[in-house]
């Protein structure tokens, strides 16, 4: 959808139908199926505004959308307008991205990494290990590519950061997993990783944020209960990934956290922002990271 075609949100009245940002990704799609067909009702009629999260990532910084799906990095740059709400999001445990080359390469201070994205919280990550790396960002499904060329835009690439289902796939371009930062995450913290959040406005008064958020919940309930209700319309989003690779992805990045953040996931998202602001990547911030629910 064009840029162009949507409006900012910049008063506290509500609008007759609430557009809603999300991915094409399988678990955004099984997330907001009912949501979006109307199999749950939420405060508001929603309208489905599908983009890669990148361009969601930056639509968010000029509050283009009222709800929309985040990378919690990019999150830490808009918590002044946005809040997350406690369903719906991707965190967990062995779901972080990967770092993956074509050779036998280790250290990657001063060598060059393709990123999907300046505010994803990949690139957020790998800064963390490898301090002085340098980037060139890219969609996140040219990362795979670049990386087996050795080249993107004239530039040498000496390895990838891969996101959603490259994990899945990234032994068929000849690739080597170099380090899972989210198992390095949860070793150094002992946390589960945040990885993407659902955010709505915070100039939306507090009532309709928390049924927003049951309504979002519920969209992922009835996934769970009518699992077959969802499957076309994942099926014509997904691009070209094959069924396994479809439902591999859903098992992964959907789990109990995206019911609820929980105290553990709070405590994950507050431990990634404090490192984020000691890394000098990200302001800090006195506001409510979630939605408080009573």
């Amino acid at each position: 959808m064009s840029l162009d075609a949507l409006s900012p949100v910049s008063s506290p009245e509500l609008p007759a139908v609430l557009d809603l940002g999300y991915s094409l990704c399988p678990n955004d799609t099984f997330i907001f199926h009912a949501l979006h067909a109307g199999l749950v009702r939420g405060p508001l009629p929603v309208r489905e505004v599908l983009e890669d999260v990148q361009t969601l990532n930056d639509w968010a910084l000029s509050g283009r959308l009222p709800m929309t799906k985040i990378s919690y990095r990019a999150y830490f740059e808009v918590m002044d307008r946005y809040v997350a709400l406690r369903s719906g999001g991707a965190l967990g445990r062995g779901v972080g991205p990967l770092i993956v080359t074509r050779g036998d390469v280790q250290d990657l201070n001063g060598r060059t990494v393709a990123s999907p994205g300046a505010l994803t919280t990949a690139e957020l990550l790998l800064k963390m290990v490898f301090p002085d790396v340098n980037v060139v960002r890219m969609r996140y499904d040219e990362v795979m590519p670049a990386v087996q060329r050795g080249e993107y835009a004239g530039q040498p690439i000496d390895a990838g950061l891969i996101i959603h289902e490259s994990r899945f796939t990234f032994h068929e371009y000849g690739l080597t997993r170099l380090l899972d930062l989210g198992a390095w995450w949860e070793g150094d913290t002992g946390l589960p990783l945040p990885l993407g959040a659902i955010l709505v406005r915070r100039d939306l008064p507090l009532a309709v944020q928390r049924d927003l958020n049951a309504a979002v919940r519920g969209s992922l309930e009835y996934a769970y209960a009518h699992p077959e209700a969802s499957r076309a319309y994942i099926r014509g989003h997904a691009l070209e990934m094959s069924d396994e690779v479809m439902q591999a992805h859903i098992d992964l990045y959907v789990n109990p956290f995206s019911l609820d953040v929980g105290e553990e996931g709070e405590r994950a998202v507050q431990e990634l922002h404090r490192r984020a602001v000691a890394l000098g990547a990200a302001p800090g911030t006195d506001r409510a990271l979630f939605v408080p629910l009573d």
